[in-house]
């Protein structure tokens, strides 16, 4: 499964170690699968509706710049990218330098 990098950025841990992070655009509800996978959805729960682009987005920093599943992500699903930008601006001190 190729993955759908649509932001990259990096940051600096500590103020000085700099590391990566970036934004995946995926065509279902990341979280819904895994706890569906894993026999664990709830009764009544439906997976989360899909952007105007057709895309949930999410943050990832231990995967980040992985291009190739298995996937893991680091945030719950953003319709719009703009809030997984602001998302993964709130995970870290020091701001991110995105470059894509």
């Amino acid at each position: 499964m190729d993955i759908k990098i649509v932001k990259r950025g990096t940051w600096l841990y500590d103020g000085t170690v700099e590391k990566p992070v970036d934004i995946i655009a995926l065509d279902y509800d990341w979280w819904y699968e895994l706890a569906k996978a894993d026999g664990m959805l709830e009764p009544d729960e439906d997976p989360e509706p899909l952007g105007k682009e057709g895309y949930i987005y999410y943050v990832r920093f231990k995967r980040a710049l992985e291009t190739e599943g298995p996937n893991w992500v680091d945030s719950c699903g953003h319709q719009e990218l703009k809030e997984a930008i602001k998302a993964a601006e709130a995970k870290v001190s020091g701001g991110i330098k995105w470059h894509l």
